[in-house]
């Protein structure tokens, strides 16, 4: 597959280097030592212009390209490129907004604006939030099967009643597979003798609630989230009140302007607008943050958002949610006392190369960065799993590929050893980075 990625920032830099082992891909921004820079650490193809004049489009070949992806910062030139684009070729295109009013129109007439698929950034990240949320402790939050399978990530820390205890003695749940450990940069795939340590992030595949009992048992101390207090009326906080709003939740959002806490509390009937600043203590103790469950810092600043989340856990609230512009800061934040820190490009990027795998696969969720991914997979007659039992099929299969869970008619079946595969058979399975490429080709 051939692909044109426009604008070589974080979104686009993070697809290009997804997606250059497997396709033919080229890469066009106004930033002449960006596009060299990225020739130089991905195998790509650089292109130095604006990727809406159509002679820029054209020096990238559009017109044998498979797919376009818009990737820049700016919403319009991401839509006209699309545009542009589809006046010389019929190729797929894929545009990133952030903005979720063109999403709405895009939703509204098919292949509006000229393309094919859009992906909403604040919506997305909103989305991410929402997910996390809605899983006490967990760090990432995946479903598949229509619902019936979630994949979910858990850092183990030191009171955890499974911490230092072997894969073999932690495995107490019903219908729930650990699927791998994440231990600094190694991925390991669990074995029973596999000692689960402090500090070690675990991926667990199964029905969804043996994955909330799992997260109630590692995480006894976190109740589910009822209380929520949503920092900022961002276009991020206020898709994040709402999403909460439809779950059955009351969410509480502090706004600072006053006139846009006026319009977001007319947006949003089941959400208590405050106007006030979110990183005033006094107002936080009379609002009882040290009742809150979850505070969600959507600010307009990753340095409002670290000074928002870090007070309100030293006034006694339980986790802390924060939305992270700068990838680069993911780590710092998660290192002095954010929960879970959300890159919405990090999240787009991921949206959007899952989505061009998604021609092979039925689902897939990108664990930590492209370290490994959950694909769901339908059998069919050309898998080496079809007809055959489990523990027989994975001889033919790469290390670093464990089967997590299997959906046969809407039904969840537990993998075992003698679990014979059928024709249709939906299957979610943990793939390592490494052998992604082979283990798709025989799945």
């Amino acid at each position: 597959m051939y692909v044109v990625i426009v604008g070589a920032g974080e979104v686009g830099s993070a697809i290009a280097d997804s997606l250059a082992d497997t396709h033919d891909v080229a890469v066009i921004d106004i930033d002449g030592d960006r596009v060299e820079e990225l020739v130089y650490d991905v195998d790509v193809l650089g292109v130095e212009g604006d990727g809406a004049d159509l002679s820029t489009l054209e020096d990238a070949e559009i017109e044998r390209a498979d797919i376009l992806i818009a990737s820049t910062d700016d919403d319009e030139t991401n839509i006209v490129t699309c545009g542009t684009a589809m006046t010389v070729t019929d190729t797929f295109t894929i545009s990133r907004v952030k903005s979720a009013k063109f999403l709405r129109t895009w939703e509204r007439s098919e292949r509006a604006f000229g393309v094919d698929h859009m992906v909403a950034t604040n919506l997305l990240t909103a989305e991410t939030i929402t997910r996390v949320v809605g899983l006490p402790a967990a760090q990432d939050v995946e479903t598949f099967a229509d619902g019936a399978v979630q994949m979910a990530e858990f850092e183990i820390d030191e009171s955890s009643p499974v911490a230092n205890q072997t894969v073999r003695e932690a495995d107490r749940y019903e219908s729930l597979t650990f699927a791998a450990v994440l231990r600094d940069d190694d991925v390991i795939i669990p074995r029973g003798e596999t000692v689960l340590e402090p500090g070690d992030d675990v991926i667990v595949i199964g029905s969804p609630e043996s994955v909330h009992t799992f997260a109630n048992e590692i995480a006894p101390d976190v109740d589910g989230a009822r209380n929520v207090l949503v920092v900022g009326g961002s276009d991020v906080g206020y898709h994040t009140a709402r999403l909460l709003e439809e779950r059955g939740l009351k969410p509480r959002l502090v706004e600072q302007d006053h006139e846009r806490a006026r319009e977001l509390a007319e947006e949003l009937p089941g959400t208590t607008v405050l106007e006030s600043d979110a990183t005033d203590r006094e107002f936080l103790e009379r609002e009882h943050v040290a009742d809150v469950d979850i505070v969600v810092a959507a600010l307009d600043s990753d340095e409002k958002n670290l000074l928002a989340s870090l007070l309100a856990k030293r006034l006694g609230a339980n986790r802390a949610v924060a939305v992270v512009d700068s990838g680069a800061y993911v780590p710092l934040f998660e290192a002095v006392g954010v929960d879970v820190a959300v890159n919405p490009r990090e999240a787009t990027a991921e949206e959007i190369t899952r989505f061009t795998r998604e021609h092979q696969a039925e689902n897939v969720a990108i664990i930590e960065s492209d370290r490994a991914e959950v694909l769901e997979i339908e059998v069919d007659d050309e898998s080496v799993l079809v007809d055959r039992p489990i523990r027989e099929s994975v001889g033919d299969l790469p290390d670093g590929v464990v089967i997590g869970a299997i959906t046969r008619n809407g039904n969840l079946v537990i993998p075992r050893g003698d679990t014979v595969l059928e024709r249709g058979d939906h299957v979610v399975v943990f793939v390592d980075a490494e052998v992604l490429e082979a283990a798709s080709t025989a799945l």
